[in-house]
């Protein structure tokens, strides 16, 4: 960009639209550092940066740390924010969460949507799981 016939190598400031400064930050401390302290408030900003950016690393770090707040309350919202970001390491804490949940989950207004949306990944999951064992109860 800097280098090249882009309009930013001669621009004196550069605009990166749809990121907070404070995102930002963090996002070149990571890249520049390797590791990043991700509070709550900003992590899910952060993990919307690192998908835009491809920052892999630094999107396992968000979704650990958003992972550690799901509860009754949000686990509807994370789990689309994890199908949104393609974030499979906070769907699959949601997924987990739901199951561990399930009684209360059941009982409360609306989640039944949720629940019809994760059972193909569970049907998916015992598939797979259960796929060698058959295999080995054949022989």
């Amino acid at each position: 960009m800097f280098d090249g016939g882009y309009r930013e190598k001669d621009a004196r400031d550069i605009e990166i639209p749809n990121i907070r400064s404070e995102v930002f930050e963090l996002m070149m401390r990571f890249i520049y550092i390797g590791s990043v302290d991700i509070t709550t408030d900003i992590a899910q900003d952060l993990l919307r940066a690192a998908d835009q950016y491809l920052l892999e690393g630094l999107k396992r770090l968000c979704e650990y740390a958003i992972a550690q707040e799901v509860c009754l309350d949000n686990v509807s919202s994370m789990y689309e924010l994890s199908e949104a970001f393609h974030a499979m390491s906070l769907r699959h804490n949601c997924v987990m969460f739901i199951l561990e949940q399930f009684e209360k989950i059941n009982t409360r207004p609306g989640h039944s949507h949720l629940i019809q949306r994760i059972t193909p990944e569970i049907r998916n999951y015992f598939g797979k799981a259960l796929r060698p064992n058959l295999r080995k109860s054949l022989t």
